[in-house]
């Protein structure tokens, strides 16, 4: 049942109720007006009489109570009333169900979908309060509801256009300029709809026609947005050609059920996992999406934390199983923050399942640590893995075991046979994002067997899965592969490139300087200087002041770059002659003898044994 005041009389449940007079539904509607406020009898009183006879409060009771019957019928006799009910001074309505709200919600909401334009705009039965036009306290509501009406036309033909149906947005447009030809915003639309529609003089003729009425009968210039697109128009500006349908749908199926959603769902504690759910989605859209991700996660995990419910929590945290394929973080305090938040919820935690993403979470966001806790973790969610069902928790936490795997030089071999066992899961499951995360593994252990056969194919099989699910991040490790291969400072150049844009900081950071000075050590040339970034103590090595040491040597942090960085040690101890400093970085790079310092699959330093000698 809804009240109607978008029509030639006030109605019940879309029907004229016989109500005995004028000054019954004036008073509904003046309570309509009133939006759920309570408006005293003397005001009513003086709304509904110019000059109120004696008696006027009492004709106002009966008034109401003839109202109470015709709204709540059923009601028992002596039950107090629950839609029209008396406050304080005066009465209100307490319902929700008038047109006119759910019109303008509808029409004021963030992406209303056609259909839910349309049907609002069908609720339009006549002008709005027609029957008290000349009432001053229906003038501004009128008014409003008037103009909503309007752009709600204007919305439709807008949402058209976003479909790319221009032309079933034309009649409709054409017919509301005739109406109201001072909206400048329905001329745009509808020279943009005939351009749209191949109709381009049709499209500068309106234009034209939109610029003598606003000028001969107004007296005011077009503003810049018509002036903008007649423009446009003449030069056929590629940005006003609509987009493709399936793009288009695409963006119609994105909008409606993100409408769907938002009205449908209130709880913070849903609304919460949803946003982890999106973040997980966008962190692999490319460089934008991979940093918005990362800067909205921690905001994720926090305001999990203080809903003071662990186990919310701890999905939250685990629920961000997006594949890493490098070794150094991104952002090391936050990661540090998220590490913290998954050992605090942990121990509140049995269920196996949610152990095990908690425990992937800490191996993962714990990458290039020293501490022997991440690779326990690591082992420990592996080990629960593969007591469930549940392929995708096993894919992550393999993920959790390969970040890991990184702790010294010569664990290519693991690392290989981590990636051929996600490509096999990924492959029986459809996990299409953790089978290019394998995929890169191998290409990377690949590099350090120098067996460059066996990387091109998981390179070629890597970019073939990133162009058919539209993973743009993969080209940045496939390019500097391809970098690799061909082995020279333009190449390196070129693949750098993606680098500004790739949203990955922690690879980035110093990449293509390392890069050159590996290319110019192996080709006997000087090390340029440049920025190392976070390399700069491998690269120089033997004097860097103040370095974390053991034995008298540097000790880089685990990660993918650890052969080279370690090489690179051993190459500036033998340049300026420091025999402890060489021995140390031999012993370590022993594991690795017969592995090239190439596991990055990015650049390589040649074959670990030149620099045993």
């Amino acid at each position: 049942m809804e009240f109607g005041v978008l029509g030639p009389v006030v109605a019940w449940d879309r029907q004229q109720v016989d109500l005995k007079g004028p000054r019954h539904r004036a008073v509904l509607a003046r309570l309509i007006v009133a939006r759920g406020r309570v408006v005293p009898a003397n005001v009513l009183v003086d709304d509904l009489w110019v000059d109120p006879p004696e008696g006027a409060l009492s004709a106002l009771r009966t008034f109401v109570a003839a109202l109470r019957r015709a709204i709540e019928p059923d009601r028992a006799p002596r039950a107090p009333a629950r839609v029209l009910v008396t406050e304080g001074p005066g009465y209100a309505l307490r319902t929700e169900a008038v047109d006119a709200w759910r019109f303008e919600e509808t029409v004021q909401a963030g992406t209303p979908t056609l259909s839910e334009l349309q049907d609002a705009l069908g609720l339009w039965r006549g002008p709005a309060y027609a029957e008290f036009s000349d009432e001053p306290w229906a003038l501004g509501e009128r008014t409003r509801l008037t103009e909503l009406r309007l752009r709600a036309v204007e919305r439709i033909g807008e949402t058209r256009l976003g479909l790319g149906l221009a032309a079933e947005a034309v009649p409709d447009l054409d017919a509301h300029v005739a109406e109201h030809p001072w909206r400048e915003d329905a001329w745009r639309l509808l020279a943009l709809a005939l351009y749209r529609s191949e109709r381009q003089g049709d499209a500068l003729a309106v234009l034209r026609r939109a610029r003598e009425m606003l000028v001969g009968q107004l007296g005011v210039d077009p503003g810049p947005a018509l002036a903008r697109l007649e423009h446009d128009i003449l030069n056929q500006a590629t940005h006003l050609t609509p987009p493709g349908n399936a793009l288009a749908a695409a963006g119609s199926v994105w909008a409606e059920a993100a409408a769907a959603y938002d009205r449908a769902v209130g709880g913070t504690r849903a609304r919460i996992e949803s946003t982890v759910g999106l973040l997980r989605d966008l962190a692999v859209t490319g460089g934008g999406g991979l940093e918005a991700a990362r800067r909205h996660r921690l905001a994720a995990v926090r305001a999990a934390e203080e809903l003071g419910d662990p186990e919310v929590t701890a999905r939250i945290i685990g629920a961000y199983d997006v594949p890493a394929i490098w070794t150094r973080s991104d952002d090391e305090a936050q990661a540090a923050a998220i590490v913290a938040a998954a050992e605090r919820v942990l121990p509140t935690q049995d269920h196996p399942s949610i152990r095990a993403r908690l425990l992937a979470t800490i191996a993962v966001e714990s990458r290039s640590s020293r501490d022997a806790r991440p690779r326990e973790a690591a082992r420990e969610a592996e080990q629960l893995a593969r007591g469930l069902d549940d392929p995708a928790l096993l894919a992550f936490t393999l993920n959790g075991v390969f970040m890991q795997t990184c702790y010294r030089p010569g664990l290519a071999p693991e690392r290989d046979a981590i990636g051929a066992e996600l490509v096999t899961l990924s492959r029986r499951h459809n996990l299409f994002t953790y089978e290019v995360l394998g995929h890169l593994i191998r290409l990377q252990s690949a590099c350090a067997r120098a067996d460059h056969t066996a990387a091109d194919d998981h390179a070629a099989a890597a970019d073939a899965l990133a162009v058919r699910h539209e993973l743009p991040l993969v080209e940045v490790f496939t390019r500097w592969y391809a970098a690799l291969r061909a082995d020279t400072p333009d190449s390196y150049r070129a693949a750098a490139t993606l680098l500004p844009t790739a949203g990955m900081p922690g690879l980035t950071d110093g990449l293509l300087p390392l890069a050159l000075a590996t290319h110019a050590i192996r080709h006997n040339q000087p090390i340029p200087s440049a920025d190392y970034g976070p390399h700069a103590p491998w690269v120089y090595a033997a004097k860097a002041p103040g370095a974390d040491r053991a034995g008298g040597a540097l000790v880089p942090p685990p990660g993918l770059l650890l052969e080279v960085h370690w090489a690179l040690t051993a190459h500036a101890a033998r340049q300026v002659g420091d025999d402890e400093l060489l021995a140390a970085a031999r012993q370590v790079l022993e594991p690795a003898a017969g592995e090239h310092a190439a596991g990055s699959g990015l650049l390589t330093l040649g074959p670990v044994a030149d620099y045993l000698n």
